[in-house]
Parts: structure tokens; sequence; C-alpha cells
């Protein structure tokens, strides 16, 4: 099946709630908000998301046709540039339905569920004895994001570095575990005439995620929330550290030549070509990888390794990055049995459905057996399910003045245009 493409989750960041009133959001909770009829499953869903409906879709004339029955399901899109602004007004006039896309940012989840209208998940799933249908992965990154169990993982997606398993091996390179195996690595290929790296300088997110990795595997899970919490700062020494680190590697050239202006579409075809051993990128590259057209290199030469661990460091390869792309939450105000019902068959089927329809990973843990998964779609959902802690990104926790003067530098960095210092220090001043 042809999978429309998805706005990359990466570009997701905590923006302003401007024009938010929390007056508004909250002028119809009222201690709850109203109640929302139990007549249809209503699902609003930004547009550019094809998948959750096509799964929801065949669950009401499948697996869930019970619950369809007794309340239809109802899907209604909105641009993605539009939904923050509609939910507040649905928040506003009590219209939220059943399920919605939470906002582009965690921020507006969040003032929505302190004026009641964001169900809690944890609650639910225990009530109908689910809470372990849901991979443990997914609510750390989830409560990492929203601070509770505030959305449903209908996509997760893991990040590390994709490798090229025939480069290596002919260079006699095994799979690096620590930091300096990684540049010990770098080094061998560089000398072979081999880019280690691809990375898109014109995007920067790439590159600032491998400094929020570092400082993961050096201060622990907890690096970025320090900051977040005001515990910490970019510019202390242990911070500057890590943006270093990943200068180190542009100085000594093993992200190639012209860097800054690299485009997405490039450095992915750089890796898909063999031109690049090594990509730092999420699980929804699987799209690629998984494309024979695209993938020149063939998917049994294509490896995948969390990012190395750093001797002496807080954290470990076990902690893998990872997001819930844009997810969907449900309203408090409608868990009436009907909706609860619904809500028990989508967390009981949607991970296997999913996979085995969309080729989706998601967080939701698989209740059947799927045959004929692409063996790198296995490799991911095999990672999930082995992993407890996860860990967010740099940008994660950032205003969105800090977040564009992050990964507009980001090239710079690598390219030696910018001091280590001065871009941590640049991004820390926008944070305030």
């Amino acid at each position: 099946m042809k999978r429309t493409p998805r706005v990359a989750p990466t570009r997701l960041t905590l923006t302003a709630l401007a024009g938010v009133s929390v007056l508004a959001l909250t002028a119809c909770s009222g201690g709850g908000g109203a109640s929302v009829s139990d007549d249809e499953f209503s699902v609003f869903i930004n547009v550019e998301n094809t998948e959750v409906p096509a799964v929801l879709e065949t669950l009401a004339g499948d697996t869930c046709s019970t619950e369809a029955g007794a309340q239809p399901l109802s899907v209604e899109t909105v641009p993605q540039t539009n939904l923050d602004q509609q939910l507040q007004l649905k928040a506003g006039q009590g219209d939220l339905p059943v399920l919605f896309s939470a906002g582009n940012a965690p921020a507006l989840t969040q003032t929505l569920a302190e004026s009641g209208n964001i169900a809690d998940f944890e609650a639910l799933l225990t009530e109908s004895g689910q809470l372990d249908k849901i991979e443990p992965a997914a609510v750390s990154t989830i409560e990492n994001l929203y601070g509770s169990f505030a959305v449903l993982p209908f996509e997760y997606n893991v990040e590390g570095i994709w490798y090229n398993k025939t480069i290596f091996d002919e260079q006699g390179i095994a799979e690096p575990q620590t930091w300096d195996e990684l540049t010990a690595a770098s080094e061998t290929l560089d000398a072979a005439g081999i880019q280690p790296f691809s990375a898109s300088g014109e995007q920067g997110w790439p590159i600032t995620r491998l400094i929020s990795s570092y400082l993961f595997r050096t201060l622990g899970p907890d690096a970025m929330q320090k900051v977040a919490d005001g515990e910490a700062k970019l510019t202390d020494p242990e911070y500057v550290e890590a943006a270093q680190a990943i200068a180190d590697l542009g100085a000594a050239g093993y992200f190639g030549q012209g860097v800054g202006s690299i485009d997405m579409a490039t450095s992915e075809n750089q890796f898909l070509n063999g031109s690049a051993a090594m990509f730092y990128m999420g699980s929804w590259f699987l799209s690629g990888l998984n494309d024979p057209e695209a993938n020149r290199i063939g998917v049994e030469n294509v490896g995948f390794m969390p990012f190395p661990g750093v001797e002496g460091g807080a954290g470990d390869r076990s902690q893998l990055a990872a997001n819930v792309g844009l997810p969907l939450t449900m309203n408090a105000n409608a868990t009436g049995e009907n909706s609860k019902a619904w809500l028990s068959c989508i967390v009981e089927n949607y991970g296997s459905t999913a996979l085995a329809q969309e080729n989706r990973v998601s967080g939701f843990a698989l209740s059947e057996e799927v045959a004929d998964v692409p063996p790198l779609t296995q490799l991911v959902q095999d990672q999930i399910a082995e992993t407890e802690t996860t860990v967010l990104w740099f940008e994660a926790l950032f205003s969105p003045e800090a977040t564009t003067t992050s990964q507009r530098n980001a090239a710079q960095l690598v390219t030696g245009s910018i001091t280590a210092e001065d871009f941590m220090a640049q991004v820390q001043a926008d944070l305030g």
C-alpha cells in the first residue's frame, strides 16, 4: 500500500500559544466541561494524517464492529496549520469531539488538561485492565513530553543511527558501543575515502539531535529537563562539552562537504545510495528504507544502533530518543460507556492492525503476531518492546525562539563558523 508522507514529527516544537485565552478554554469547563453526545464516536484529526482514520475505519468494519454499531465512527479533518486554533475554539464552546489530534505543542494539551478537557489514560486503562497494552517506552515518552499520560501513541518513533553494514564489514568496523568507538570508526571511514555521516545542515535538527544524544549519555535522561527547569544552563561546561564533541566531528570533515546547504532529501539519498556510512534519523525513515526504488544499498545491508554510550556517563544506550509524532488524545467529558468500549477496542487492536495494514509502528502492544512485516520495521518494533526509558530531543522543551536559534546555527557549529561556547550561549539567551 502506498503511504502518504507524514509531516516529520521532528518538526514539531514547543510554540507560543498565541491567541490562547485560558478563560476561553475554561469558560465551558465548569469543573469538567460540557458532556459530549454518546451518539457517535467523533474523531477530529489533522488532514495530513491519513493512516489513523484508515485504521480506525478498518477496526469499525471488523474487530470493533460492535462498538461502531453502538457508536458510529465519524471523522472530521483540519489542516495541521489550523489545528491549534480550531482546538481552542472547540474547547471554548464545549464542543471538543471524543478523540482529537493533540495540539502542535505539548503546552496546548497541558492547558486543555488543566481546564478539564483531557482524559486521564492511566485511570481509564487501569479501570479496563489494559494499562499493559501500551508499550512502557511510549508511556515514558508521553510523560516526558506532557507531564502525564495525556495522549495515545497512535504513532511511535524511536531515533538512532542507521548504518551501512556492508561498508562497516568491508572496513572491519563492529557496531560502535561507545563514543570513542564511534569516533574511531569515523576516522577509519574517512581515511578510506568514505563520508562517515550524512546530515541536513539546512534543517539543523539532525545535528542538534546529536548534541542532545551526547548530553543524555553523559548527564543522564533528565539533562534537558534540568535546563527547562532552570536547574542547569546550556552554558554550563558539561553542556558545552556536548556541543564541542559534535563540532569536533565537523572539524574532522565527517559530515562531508557543504553540510550547511544539504537539504533533507539530499541527506537521505546520501545514505540510501551508499555515499555516507551513517545517518542519524528516526524510525519514520522506514518508508524510504523499505522502498526498493529509493534504497539502493538494500534493506539487508542496513543496521540500526542506539546512540553510543559515553565512558563514565550517567546515561546508557538502552535509553532511546523517541517521539509520538502528532498524537491523539481523548475528551475527558466524552467517556461514556460507548466511548470507553471504543477506547478498549482501539487499545487492544490498533497496534497489530496498523502494523499489518499501514506498516506503521505504534506505541500499542501487538495483540497478535503480524505476518510479512519488513525486517527493518520488525527491528524497530522489537527495539521498542525492549525499551523502558526514553529521552526527548534537543529542542523538545525549548521556546520557539530558542528552537529557531538552535536549528539555524547548527550547521555553523559543525563548519567552524561558530564556537561551541557561542552556540550554546545564543540558544540559552533565547531560553531566558
